[in-house]
């Protein structure tokens, strides 16, 4: 699981620096903290959740360019297929 760093030792420190009351200051540091886990648990993309997704979308681009190139053979098949017998119309 990845983590965020957080230093609530730190936190706390300068909240109280700011005149927080030390109480406050660890509450506010362990609610903090209680948020950035559960955000990681359930939200934010790590940085092999990015790789993983680029990399699908790499394979899904390769794929469709395929089959787009397909397509673009068949429709020129297609194409040749109705122009040849008006072309032989045309020149008899």
């Amino acid at each position: 699981m990845a983590t965020i760093a957080f230093d609530t030792l730190k936190f706390v420190e300068r909240l109280i620096a700011a005149g927080i009351p030390e109480g406050q200051a660890k509450a506010e540091a362990e609610a903090l903290q209680s948020v950035f886990a559960e955000a990681l648990d359930s939200q934010l993309a790590t940085k092999a959740d990015i790789l993983r997704m680029d990399a699908k979308l790499d394979r899904m681009e390769a794929k469709l360019s395929g089959e787009l190139t397909l397509v673009k053979w068949m429709l020129a098949l297609v194409v040749a297929a109705e122009v040849m017998p008006l072309a032989a119309k045309l020149f008899q």
